[in-house]
């Protein structure tokens, strides 16, 4: 989590795809797709960096958070939010993420403060925090992980086994956050828990090859943990140019010795985008649990400017065999070649085995004008649909807002929920778009 400041202005409406504006629609067409406001905030950091989790108990129920404690409730699908600060006695400090067991809980992962020194102090990332709500409204004072002083933990996923209804965790680990020196490493880490969130087995290391500790291409970065559908764990990450992946047959216990290169990642994960500054191409993994003729495909998204700086693009890869082997790289985005899509996450929808991505998009201008795309795939990954889902455009500029590292979306039985970040006049703000499928 390198805060690194920005400035976005932007106002949304709804548009359908044209011929100018994406690929023509069809009968997959989804519903509605109405843009609702979750929290508007004030000029500086935060709400950004959002993620969301629709309930597979009850698909009406879906939470949110956003940095730096946000946490939003909605009971009905998203219509209307609840907005509240997430506490816990070691302390709240950004970087949230949202998981969501088949038994109806919530669960809130964060980094810790645990001198509670506020925002503009040095960092502390000493633990990965995991708080668990049974009706999404309370939470408990949570559990932690990865806690290993005087090392940094930072980029923490979660994934979740709804047979066994196992919490998996994925992160990096630094030896000391932006340290020059060659002694100290980054690495993957892995933690799990059997008994939702209460307690945490010990960390291990995941990866083979350690990277730096600059935050950039050099750093084992981005692990996103994946439950398998016999017991396996996956798990992708970003290092060295190149998209990583390794797998466990035994629920974490044990890793493959060596580690696969699932893609090459030409212009690596860190790059620039014209007023927005530092980006990242981080790879999201996710699996296809439904009952379809893809059940157990495996995929991984990400976007990277291996065809140049002026023309960053998402790309998708797959896996029909557990991940031993991969596809080669798929470009989503269908516009023509040379503009800016960039911040991707993907969910597979577990019920329908739909695929479903958000990305800013740039496509429609010849400036920093950005839209929020979603393109979705209902033959596996072989083709995508794009379609424009905000209003309007915002128009970055460089005045000192953070703006943060990712977008999210959640998608259960034909219900999808992107979430994303926008600001007007330097104040942010965290939306959803209503979307049935």
């Amino acid at each position: 989590m390198k805060y690194i400041l920005f400035s976005l202005c932007c106002v949304w409406t709804l548009a359908a795809c044209s011929p100018k504006t994406g690929a023509v629609l069809t009968d997959k067409t989804p519903d509605s797709g109405k843009n609702v406001l979750i929290h508007a905030g004030k000029r500086g950091v935060g709400p950004c960096e959002p993620s969301i989790k629709i309930s597979p108990a009850d698909k009406d129920k879906m939470v949110a958070g956003s940095v730096l404690d946000n946490v939003y409730f909605s009971a009905d699908g998203g219509a209307t939010w609840s907005i509240n600060k997430l506490t816990s006695s070691y302390g709240v400090y950004g970087d949230p993420v949202i998981g969501a067991d088949p038994r109806g809980n919530f669960y809130y992962l964060h980094l810790s403060d645990p001198e509670h020194r506020g925002w503009a102090s040095p960092r502390l990332l000493d633990r990965i925090v995991v708080q668990k709500s049974e009706d999404g409204k309370t939470w408990n004072d949570g559990a932690f992980m990865g806690m290993h002083h005087p090392k940094d933990q930072d980029k923490h996923w979660i994934g979740i086994d709804p047979t066994s209804n196992h919490l998996y965790v994925t992160w990096t680990e630094f030896d000391l956050y932006n340290s020059t020196k060659p002694s100290d490493k980054s690495r993957i880490l892995f933690s799990k828990s059997t008994d939702e969130g209460a307690t945490w087995s010990e960390a291990i290391a995941v990866n083979q090859l350690e990277g730096d500790c600059l935050d950039g291409d050099q750093t084992t970065e981005g692990a996103v943990p994946v439950a398998g559908l016999d017991g396996e764990v996956y798990v992708a990450w970003a290092y060295d140019n190149k998209i990583w992946f390794d797998y466990s047959t035994d629920g974490g216990t044990t890793w493959q010795a060596e580690d696969i290169v699932a893609a090459d990642q030409p212009s690596g994960w860190t790059f620039d985008i014209p007023e927005i500054g530092r980006a990242n191409g981080l790879p999201v993994l996710c699996i296809d649990r439904s009952a379809g003729e893809d059940r157990g495909n495996l995929y991984i998204n990400w976007t990277d400017q291996r065809n140049g700086a002026d023309d960053t693009d998402v790309w998708l890869i797959v896996s029909q065999d557990k991940g031993k082997t991969w596809s080669k790289p798929k470009r989503i985005n269908d516009d023509p070649a040379g503009k800016q899509q960039f911040f991707t996450w993907m969910d597979c929808d577990p019920i329908t085995g739909n695929l479903y991505t958000v990305f800013y998009d740039r496509r429609n201008y010849d400036d920093s004008r950005t839209d929020v795309y979603l393109a979705y795939s209902t033959d596996g990954g072989k083709s995508f649909v794009n379609r424009r889902i905000s209003e309007k455009p915002f128009l970055p500029t460089a005045e000192n807002v953070f703006f943060g590292d990712y977008n999210n979306i959640s998608a259960y039985d034909g219900r999808v929920r992107p979430i994303w970040t926008r600001c007007d006049g330097g104040k942010l703000s965290v939306w959803t778009s209503l979307l049935e499928f």
